[in-house]
């Protein structure tokens, strides 16, 4: 353990928001890894255009075949659970209604498909789904507008279908596994990208017939592909987004055509940082879309801008709101949005007025997302928190109450105990104000003491908000006797632009700061055994943890999974850290040398758990495998843990939770569970 000299920090705890304490009953459970792995997962819903029917897709796992099935199930905006709308053991995703409503699109790969293909449901009385599309390549994000159905897909631009059915199989057959790159990017978080494909947009009757291309022959350049679109009500036009850099540093500008035409406008061309998430409005008269301003800054606030089709006029509406526009639905008349917006820690539903821009909070504890709404108004989407996952849920607009459609998980989560949490605040860096969620474990008794593991959040600008985690969840953590947190230091999303921007380039200083402030905290609180502290994080997470390693904390253990750790080997990831805005480490060097935690190695005294999977192209697994060698080169007590089979993230069922009981053995050795 690193000697601890600490910060002159002064610290104030404010408590906003606390969750009912569950006395602890030997009868109980606790929420432990197997459990989540049992939770029903709710998906986002999409109700019908009049507001009668409610189609969510559900996920169950199975830990015999460490597999995840999706089933889409109908429920009733007053009268919850209908029934079972695909078979189970069938992936079913992307429910899409028709524009009466009487017909059900949805995306399944059944039988005989070897990539998912658009299927078609009666919504009217019982029947069968029947596939509409046979497209070799697959497809995603499907849309009805008119009598079409658009969909996306990743093809080869210069081929037909039947060309690119036999290159499918010719690649599937090879003998050679080479990928060869000339350009950027060559990756995406856990796969190569070939950059003889492009996504484009393409649309097919709903009567059936051939399959159209809409979006290759609108750029000059096809292989640049499409990053989202949006087709309008009567879909007569289509807008959609794409790079046009002709260098590494993307520029995604926003493109306006009509459908069948060969040529698009570009509506954003003055814009260097992107412009992203086009939506007609209901009335057909408006273009709403995202705007980033800043170059290489993927957390810089996002605003909401207006292009009126008839006369090309732009309006940014949101420019006097604090915070980044997302999630956005429009209202059915045309006049407003309603958004599911990251809010101080926790993802409340907005509404913005599209004249004014005027914002009003709907909701206010706990997270809200998924949004649909219906032509008479009918608001639905997902509700969740740390102590419950994801619910099916109507809202009231006006008055933001709430109703629960839904009954899954109820029975399973009964008799489990999760403790209970709060909201706190503390002075961090330069006396900033920080907030913190404090989750507190089962029969927890303010008489004794506790250990404590302090979580820290990756992105860095990913806020934690008040919703149910599956692959670092606190409660779960807390139910092994420790009081757990996460704070949401500098850099975090959703306390405005000026505090998320404010730790680049430094990634360094104001959260490390933040993190000892944190950890003071806790050290004045009697239930607190000071002699008993572990911490740990994931990505940047893993970076800041890494960081500490080397700087004065007063830890007994880390945790370290997919860290940042060689801002230069970090290089040959599929997101170079800060390069694209701040320049690469050779040209300025100086940037690097002060952040990049290898260069204190030779400070490193602190025993770590480190985790790594191989197909991690975001950080790559090079990274975990130089801090354990440093940590184990210099002596330091230390583990590695290796999955070939896993990303970023820990996603398979026993793989995570092999994951959890690493996490809980590492812990205890250093931090002793449970009170005292």
């Amino acid at each position: 353990m690193r000697k601890y000299a600490g910060l002159a920090l002064c610290l104030v705890a404010a408590s906003l928001f606390v969750a009912p304490a569950i006395q602890a009953q030997t009868e109980q459970k606790l929420l432990s890894a197997e459990l989540i792995w049992e939770i029903e997962r709710i998906g986002s819903p999409v109700i019908s255009p009049n507001g009668q029917q409610i189609v969510v897709p559900i996920t169950r796992y199975d830990l015999d075949t460490d597999r995840g099935q999706s089933q889409l199930w109908l429920y009733h905006p007053e009268h919850g659970e209908q029934r079972a709308l695909t078979a189970a053991g069938l992936r079913a995703s992307n429910a899409t209604f028709s524009p009466n409503g009487e017909t059900l699109a949805f995306i399944s790969q059944r039988d005989k498909d070897d990539a998912g293909q658009v299927y078609l449901l009666p919504m009217d009385g019982p029947g069968e789904a029947t596939r509409l599309t046979s497209v070799p390549t697959g497809v995603s994000n499907i849309q009805w507008a008119g009598d079409y159905i658009y969909f996306m897909s990743s093809v080869w631009p210069e081929k037909t279908w039947e060309q690119m059915s036999e290159q499918l199989t010719a690649q599937k057959n090879r003998k050679v596994s080479a990928h060869k790159w000339t350009d950027l990017p060559y990756a995406s978080f856990d796969r190569w990208l070939d950059e003889e494909r492009a996504t484009h947009v393409f649309r097919i009757p709903a009567k059936g017939g051939e399959v159209e291309a809409v979006t290759a022959k609108l750029l000059a350049n096809p292989m640049k592909g499409i990053g989202a679109f949006h087709v309008h009500p009567d879909g007569n036009w289509i807008a959609f987004t794409s790079d046009t850099a002709d260098g590494v540093v993307p520029k995604i500008d926003l493109f306006l055509a009509e459908v069948g035409s060969d040529q698009a406008r570009n509506l954003t061309v003055d814009n260097a940082a992107p412009d992203a998430n086009p939506m007609f409005s209901p009335d057909g008269n408006t273009l709403a879309f995202t705007r980033q301003r800043i170059v290489g800054f993927y957390a810089d606030q996002t605003n909401l801008i207006l292009h009126d089709l008839e006369t090309g006029h732009e309006r940014e509406i949101t420019a006097d709101f604090d915070r980044s526009v997302s999630g956005l639905v429009w209202t059915p008349d045309s006049q407003g949005f309603f958004g599911s917006i990251d809010d101080a820690g926790t993802v409340r539903v907005y509404h913005i007025d599209a004249n004014s821009g005027a914002t009003r909070a709907i909701t206010g504890a706990t997270n809200f997302g998924g949004l649909s709404i219906a032509n008479n108004g009918t608001l639905v989407g997902t509700n969740e928190s740390f102590l419950y996952p994801a619910q099916l849920v109507r809202i009231d607009a006006e008055s933001g109450d709430v109703t629960r459609l839904d009954t899954r998980n109820d029975e399973l989560l009964a008799d489990v105990d999760l403790g209970h949490y709060e909201s706190v605040t503390y002075e961090g860096y330069n006396g900033q104000e920080i907030q913190m969620w404090v989750h507190y474990p089962p029969g927890f008794d303010d008489s004794k003491q506790y250990p404590l593991f302090l979580l820290i959040h990756g992105g860095p600008h990913s806020a934690i908000t008040d919703g149910f985690h599956y692959r670092w969840n606190a409660q779960t953590f807390a139910s092994w006797g420790y009081v757990t947190a996460w704070h949401n230091f500098h850099g975090s999303s959703g306390f405005g632009q000026e505090f998320t921007d404010y730790i680049n380039p430094d990634w360094l200083t104001a959260p490390y700061a933040d993190t000892i402030a944190a950890a003071e905290w806790f050290m004045e609180k009697d239930w607190i055994d000071n002699d008993r502290m572990v911490a740990g994080g994931a990505s940047y997470g893993g970076y800041l943890s890494s960081i500490l390693l080397s700087h004065d904390h007063p830890f007994n253990a880390l945790l370290i999974h997919a860290p940042v750790y060689n801002m230069y080997s970090q290089m040959s990831a599929d997101f170079a850290v800060h390069a694209d805005r701040f320049g690469g480490y050779w040209e300025n060097p100086e940037i690097y040398k002060k952040i990049s935690p290898h260069y204190y190695a030779e400070n490193f005294n602190t025993p770590a758990l480190v985790s790594h999977g191989q197909l991690d192209y975001r950080v790559p697994v090079g990274q975990g495998f130089e801090i354990f060698r440093t940590l184990r080169s210099r002596g330091i007590e230390s583990r590695m843990i290796y999955f070939p089979d896993e990303n970023h993230w820990i996603l398979k069922p026993n793989n995570s939770i092999y994951w959890y009981n690493e996490v809980k053995d590492w812990m205890g050795k250093f931090a002793q569970p449970g009170a005292r």
